[in-house]
């Protein structure tokens, strides 16, 4: 349909960035080519774009998984995780010798998951205080979500999840009913079955806000 070309005329200079290319259907290979031969690619209304301006860069998850394969005693290189063999393998000799570079990234480490844990716990957080509830998590609460929200493959994909199915839960009904609805201050920590356990002090109700107004945070 000429999108990809018009873009390109409108914004000669560009970035354009392909998600998970292995995905792609195989035509998209071969006008990925044309695009690295010529620096040219022209649509089906007879349009060209000029790509010389633009840097083109692609992702694939091809070789995560045998990146994070944890390998034991002796191994040969491919099984302690040359990633290269699995571009190899779903990439042509064609195109991959037209890439400027390949770059791989290692998994994320425990200290940058951490992060990632208390940009959405910070979310949680501001919705919160806009209900008078002063909130703390715990370090122990924090480990359990960056272990059990984050999947090497995935990412942090399933820790707004979790975080909706375990501590947003746990806290709708105080919110809307309990002894949050007028405010208070909260410490979210785990039991001994690693389950979420809830301690609440709760404000005078004068010193709160009106009931509906929970209801943002507790819904998310």
């Amino acid at each position: 349909g000429g999108l990809l070309t018009e873009a390109i005329t409108k914004k000669p200079h560009s970035v354009l960035l392909l998600d998970e290319i292995e995905k792609a259907h195989p035509d998209i290979f071969n006008v990925l080519l044309q695009v690295m031969d010529h620096g040219t690619l022209t649509d089906n209304n007879g349009r060209k774009a000029d790509f010389r301006n633009v840097i083109i860069i692609m992702t694939t998850n091809a070789g995560a998984e045998t990146m994070n394969k944890a390998t034991i005693g002796f191994t040969n290189p491919r099984e302690a995780g040359d990633e290269m063999a699995d571009i190899k393998r779903l990439f042509t000799p064609e195109f991959r010798n037209r890439l400027d570079a390949t770059v791989s990234f290692k998994a994320l480490d425990e200290t940058v998951i951490l992060r990632v844990v208390d940009k959405f716990l910070l979310q949680l957080e501001t919705q919160l205080a806009e209900k008078k509830v002063d909130v703390t998590f715990t370090d122990n609460l924090r480990k359990h979500l960056a272990k059990k929200g984050f999947d090497p493959l995935m990412g942090a994909r399933p820790m707004q999840r979790l975080i909706q199915d375990t501590i947003r839960r746990a806290l709708a009904d105080e919110l809307l009913f309990g002894r949050l609805q007028d405010g208070g201050r909260l410490t979210v920590d785990l039991d001994d079955k690693d389950e979420v356990q809830l301690d609440i002090q709760p404000l005078p109700k004068k010193e709160g806000r009106a009931k509906p107004e929970a209801e943002e945070a507790a819904t998310g």
